[in-house]
Parts: structure tokens; sequence; C-alpha cells
């Protein structure tokens, strides 16, 4: 890599909900920040998307209040989901609102020809998914240039939560908060979250199916694994002490480069909703 610099700046990347409180930083930091933003790759360079920071303390404190909201609609609607207290927003700096505006899906290709209209605009949209996620990374990694931290949050997308969001800070309802992107400085130093081994998730010059994940790697995943993947500050499940505990047969599934070492793949299967019953999956039904 001609210049490592930039790849230390995106492993410093992570989410962090833990800020100290009573800091505060200069609106230049926070323009460059945005700027990363603004220089994200767009379909058809539209640049589908506006910035709305936050620096208000005030105002922070009332963007925090609908997110309390949200969260506790999570906790009440969406039982099971390893949802965290909003509360941690009070201690930022600033929070970057990701605005995306469909208005310019128009410009993508549009289809001209009978029957091809699901073939087009179902790719618009991902065209813009994916522009609107660009600049939400872009200005994830532009925070931790600047030795800040932050969290990425897409709850700002819900409808209820965008209109509240819509009425507090002036955007049109029909705009979206994509993306939602507290930014202060990490209480404390937290090591990397987990992430698949790259022997896994590299395929060179094609799909090698022993590196598929199956439906029952996926299921596991949600029911039991999922909380702690997602919080532990730890790059790897092999040096979980606990890791046989949590991962029983499917160490190797997750640890290695060969999640499915018999290379059979599966036909699709409905995932719009939890498929088995695992301890996440129970406690939600309980509920």
């Amino acid at each position: 890599m001609s210049d490592p610099l930039f790849q230390d700046v995106i492993r410093k990347r992570r989410s962090v909900r833990k800020f100290e409180p009573g800091r505060s930083v200069d609106r230049k930091v926070l323009e460059r920040i945005v700027d990363c933003g603004r220089w994200a790759p767009s379909g058809a360079n539209v640049q589908c998307f506006d910035f709305i920071v936050v620096d208000d303390p005030i105002l922070r404190d009332k963007v925090m209040e609908v997110f309390l909201r949200q969260a506790q609609r999570l906790v009440d609607h969406a039982k099971g989901f390893p949802a965290v207290k909003k509360t941690y927003l009070a201690n930022t700096v600033a929070i970057v609102i990701v605005l995306g505006d469909p208005r310019w899906k128009v410009c993508f290709p549009q289809p001209t020809t009978e029957g091809w209209e699901k073939e087009y605009l179902e790719n618009n949209e991902v065209i813009y998914q994916n522009s609107i996620g660009a600049a939400i990374q872009n200005i994830q990694l532009g925070v931790a240039a600047e030795n800040l931290t932050s969290a990425w949050l897409s709850g700002g997308g819900e409808d209820i939560t965008n209109k509240e969001l819509s009425g507090l800070l002036g955007y049109p309802d029909w705009m979206k908060a994509y993306g939602t992107i507290p930014i202060g400085y990490p209480a404390a130093t937290q090591n990397r979250r987990y992430r698949r081994p790259l022997e896994q998730a590299l395929h060179w010059n094609g799909f090698q199916p022993t590196q598929y994940r199956t439906h029952e790697q996926v299921d596991f995943y949600e029911s039991s694994l999922r909380p702690f993947a997602m919080y532990r500050d730890e790059e790897t499940m092999e040096t979980w002490n606990d890791r046989q505990e949590k991962l029983g047969d499917w160490e190797a599934a997750f640890t290695t480069g060969t999640p499915n070492p018999d290379g059979q793949l599966e036909n699709s299967a409905d995932f719009s909703a939890p498929r088995t019953t695992g301890r996440a999956t129970k406690r939600r039904l309980k509920d």
C-alpha cells in the first residue's frame, strides 16, 4: 500500500458509545469531517445527500430525546435485538445527520422498455442507498482521521424517528435521515471489534464454496452469537476466553477460512424473520 496511514485510519475507525463529557471541538474540524462526506462517490455524480451538523448543546439534547424514544420502540416492538440506550449522545461534541434526497434517483438509468421496470427501478434504489452509504463511511473515516470517534446509527431512517427529526431540524419529511453519526472523544481506549477472517471473506477469481456461510450459521449468529459479536472489543473470536461456550460446534465456522468444508451451496431461504430458537429468539418469544 502506498500510504499505510490510510489503512491505519480505517482500522482505527469503530463504533463507540462512551464519550468524555464536557468536551468541545472547533467547527473547522467538523467542516473537514463533513467535507470527507462531500467527496464520496455517488451514482451519476448526483451527490444525493445533505449533512446537518448539530453542535448546539440544547438542540443536541433534543436530538438525543428523539433517539431515546426510538430506542424504547426497539425494546417494545423489536424484542430480542441487543439495543443500546442512547443517553450517551449527551456527551457528544456534535451529531451529524446524513440525509438522503430521493429526487435524484431520476438521474439513474430509467426503464424505457416494457417489462424492464423491475430491473432498473430496483437497481436505482441500490445505487441511491450505496451513494448515501459511501458518504456516511467517508465521514466516519474523517472522524477517525481527526482522532475523534463516532458511531453509526441507522435508526433515524425509521419513519417515526425521521418524522420527529424532520420537525426538529426543518428538512422535508420526504427526505430521510439514513445515517446519524454522533462524534466525540472516547472515554476509554477501545480495541477493534470482531471481523471475519480475511481468508473467509476474500475470494480469488470467483466465489469459493468452502467460504460460503450456511443458513444454519446465519441462524446461530442471529439467535445466540449476535450480542457478543456486536459489542465485544476483540477483533478475533479466537481471543475470547469463553469462545468454546459461546461458539460450541460452530467455532471453526467463525474463526477459520472454511466455514463450509464440504463446499455445498444452498437454495435461497426466507431470512426476513428469525427462523430458529436460540437464546435470543427464546427471550424474544418469552417477552
